[in-house]
């Protein structure tokens, strides 16, 4: 059998080439995904044919099957109570180029492995099992319409362009997906989930300074412009989160929190407003030096708790990226807060009363 390679980049229909991926998966046949890091053979282990096609390619190659997920919620069906840090993690490294391993209790192996459809063996190293989560449109579109679970194996090699897999398992594989070489240079990382920490098992993409970095828990405020309501925002809550933990407010971001703020309509760079700086000066904390940014898919995903100034700005973060919809609220649930631009110090003075009031309650209440 020779694949066909599917260049997706220059197909004008790219959702019925996506559906014949899907349909060579549901089969029980192989294909070639990409994901951010490498190019990968994938097959439906949950198919009894799916799973000996897999078996045999990746035939000589030691471990367990590494599990590859569409969706980080397909992991908790797995791992039964992974337990909050667990989550977290899952929550801020997913969809990213990390391998997870997780301990797994005997009696939820017994149940996953049943899940899955092959035996406790094939999942689990001791009581280890390692799951991915890539984050790659192609990978995404294909494995999140397929029932049941996918594998991904680089067959002894990991290759950043189709082709150079292509060469290797081409008279294996049903049908291979070109989307370009890809993106990020370096392997994966593999971490071991602790029950209160981590472990970098293998250093890729990720090393720890950056998943530090992630892991942080990230509040984000967001306004029209950034000029005003979201950066006052910021500042108080910076002020009053610090104060609540005992901290000078610059110490506060080592503790592991970050507070950060944006305009869905924002123009990058644009100085404070002179009110709202001088409200500021007032309540305790300096704005001369914020900046405005937009708001981005990418802060959006990062934060882990985001909190609009009105309704409208909801909406707005989530078209930005639909799957925030859980974690997106207006910072008054009862009224939107009224933008005072345009007014003078009194009225910003209330709108900063009124911001710090919602603060004091709800955003401290979020990080009990």
């Amino acid at each position: 059998m020779s694949a066909t390679v599917i260049q997706l980049l220059a197909q004008s229909d790219y959702l019925a080439e996506i559906e014949r991926g899907v349909a060579a998966l549901r089969q029980g046949k192989l294909i070639v995904l990409p994901t951010e890091s490498a190019y990968g053979v994938a097959g439906l282990v949950s198919h009894p044919a799916g799973l000996d096609a897999f078996n045999e390619i990746r035939a000589g190659t030691r471990g367990p099957l590494t599990l590859h997920l569409a969706e980080a919620d397909s992991a908790i069906t797995l791992l039964g109570n992974p337990g909050e840090f667990a989550r977290k993690m899952m929550r801020k490294l997913w969809p990213g180029p990390v391998g997870l391993i997780f301990d797994v209790p005997a009696a939820q192996r017994e149940i996953a492995a049943t899940i899955v459809g092959v035996k406790s063996s094939l999942l689990f190293h001791d009581s280890h099992i390692t799951l991915r989560c890539p984050n790659h449109p192609v990978f995404h579109a294909v494995v999140s319409q397929v029932p049941g679970y996918v594998a991904l194996t680089t067959a002894g090699s990991a290759a950043r362009n189709a082709n150079d897999l292509a060469q290797a398992v081409g008279d294996h594989v049903e049908l291979i997906y070109d989307a370009g070489e890809a993106r990020l240079a370096k392997p994966s990382t593999l971490v071991n989930v602790l029950k209160n920490g981590y472990k970098i098992v293998r250093e890729g993409i990720y090393d720890q300074r950056i998943i530090d970095r992630l892991l942080k828990t990230t509040i984000l405020f967001v306004c029209s412009g950034n000029t005003c309501r979201s950066p006052m925002a910021e500042g108080i809550a910076r002020m009053v989160l610090a104060n609540n933990r005992g901290l000078p407010p610059d110490e506060l971001e080592s503790s592991g929190i970050t507070v950060i703020s944006a305009g869905s309509y924002a123009a990058a760079g644009n100085k404070a407003t002179a009110e709202a700086i001088e409200v500021a000066r007032q309540m305790g904390f300096d704005l001369s030096r914020h900046r405005s940014r937009p708001l981005t898919a990418e802060l959006i995903n990062q934060a882990d708790h985001i909190y609009t100034m009105t309704r409208a700005h909801a909406a707005a973060v989530a078209a930005t990226a639909p799957s925030a919809v859980d974690k997106v609220s207006a910072l008054d649930p009862d009224q939107d807060i009224e933008d005072p631009i345009g007014g003078d110090v009194s009225l910003y003075k209330q709108v900063a009363e009124q911001i710090k009031a919602l603060i004091e309650t709800r955003v401290k209440k979020a990080l009990i």
